[in-house]
């Protein structure tokens, strides 16, 4: 196959640009490409930025006769342009900027410095606060911190919205809002009201990311892995229909029961409360419930022992919220269309809120920890097939049922020093069992 990730993969990829830019004149710059010891670059859907670790020997001579951390100087803010490549000549090229300057060794010829940097839009963040109001569907709301607030230049990949929602900025921080409005979001697919809510906003090397946690589990795949004990001999030994071989391999069920239950991941209980006509409801959702409307990776979400089921109406439930309803909160309109929406819910915490909560618990109970030779395609969010041969097995090709499957890339770091090029991906999803094959494009409904 020609876009095969081989065992020579993990050989010294290329750094072609670490330009770091002075803040007190842009035209000063230095390449920090010479002095490389390690690069470390960091993505998740966890994380509202991308960021990197550049360690370099900074040694006498560099700039203005002295080291590049007093001639420059370096003592953050700074701009660096960064382009790498794998072995397989994806590239990625990046700007971001110096977050924290941390000298290792120090000596009187040379010293070791380690560079943290982030997103320029993870610094503005911390100097801009919303303070307007923002109407309409919340994905809308999105595009518009980003474009208006942030100002950000970078592509925008945003999933929409099928639910509205009123609120004023109140001078909270752009990123925070952003990760407070994804609790708050329902993707707009068929039979999504009621069954599923929940986004991640997140940023990869191809920009911003708003998406829904269905939408990431009905992806196409991105590669096919597999891991076995023999060697791949530079891809000749890669079987059929995969891309790759991992070096390493880690399994982690995540599915502390006690916590899980604490957290709601599979039922949950809202008690909402209407001022206005005393109306008191208690609801109930139950994974297990809406299971067959969820996108799943596996073929199914945990089975618990029935023996801890509580029978009888309102009664099955691990975790409770109260809530007094949304209504009559920041109606969109002229005055006499706010009077007439004045009973409207501005968030329908019934089809809403506890059905986030379980999605987001959920999606975190299989876990998957893999190294391979180093993959710039990779991004975090993608989807990727891994298979791995059960203990004991009695065929060579026999893979695992279980554990075997597609899972979302949560968190991706690739590493490269002077001498070895590698990607490490944390791997979750939602569900158990193998389900479609290595060869497939994505998850069957």
């Amino acid at each position: 196959m020609s876009n095969q990730v081989i065992t020579k993969s993990a050989e010294p990829s290329f750094i072609e640009r670490m330009d770091i830019y002075s803040n007190k004149d842009q035209s000063k710059t230095v390449s920090l490409v010479g002095g490389t010891v390690r690069l470390m670059y960091y993505e998740s859907i966890l994380q509202d930025t991308l960021k990197a670790s550049f360690t370099f020997a900074d040694t006498g001579n560099a700039i203005d006769k002295k080291t590049v951390l007093e001639g420059l100087p370096i003592v953050g803010q700074e701009k660096v342009s960064i382009k790498f490549k794998d072995n397989n000549n994806n590239v990625l090229s990046l700007t971001l900027y110096v977050n924290k300057v941390t000298p290792l060794t120090e000596d009187t010829t040379k010293s070791m410095v380690q560079l943290d940097m982030v997103s320029k839009e993870f610094i503005m963040n911390e100097k801009i606060r919303l303070n307007k109001r923002f109407d309409g569907k919340i994905s809308d709301h999105i595009k518009d911190i980003l474009t208006t607030s942030l100002k950000t230049k970078k592509k925008i990949d945003i999933e929409e919205t099928s639910n509205t929602y009123n609120f004023i900025g109140n001078n909270r921080k752009p990123y925070y809002a952003m990760n407070w409005l994804s609790k708050k979001a329902v993707p707009n697919i068929p039979g999504a009201e009621g069954k599923t809510a929940g986004y991640f906003f997140f940023e990869t090397s191809d920009g911003f990311k708003f998406k829904s946690i269905d939408s990431l589990l009905s992806q196409e795949k991105k590669k096919s892995i597999i891991y076995n004990e023999s060697p791949d001999s530079r891809g000749t030994n890669i079987p059929a229909g995969y891309d790759t071989k991992a070096l390493n391999y880690s399994k982690d069920n995540r599915v502390d029961v006690q916590e899980k239950l604490k957290m709601g991941a599979f039922s949950t209980r809202t008690i909402l409360f209407d001022p206005f006509t005393c109306y008191y409801e208690v609801v109930t959702p139950n994974a297990k419930q809406s299971e067959k409307d969820l996108k799943l990776a596996g073929k199914e979400l945990p089975v618990l022992n029935p023996e801890f089921n509580q029978t009888g109406s309102n009664k099955e439930f691990s975790r409770t919220t109260y809530y007094l309803l949304d209504k009559g909160t920041l109606p969109s309109g002229t005055t006499d269309q706010q009077i007439q929406k004045s009973e409207e819910e501005n968030f329908e915490y019934k089809n809403i809120l506890n059905q986030a909560i379980m999605r987001y618990n959920q999606l975190y109970s299989d876990k998957t920890t893999i190294t391979i030779s180093g993959d710039f395609s990779l991004h975090a969010g993608d989807v990727v097939f891994i298979d791995a041969p059960p203990q004991n097995a009695e065929k060579k090709d026999e893979v695992n049922k279980q554990s075997g499957g597609l899972y979302i890339i949560a968190d991706l770091c690739h590493y490269i020093s002077p001498k070895e090029t590698f990607t490490k991906l944390n791997l979750v999803r939602d569900s158990f069992g193998r389900k479609g094959n290595h060869t497939s494009g994505s998850i069957p409904l």
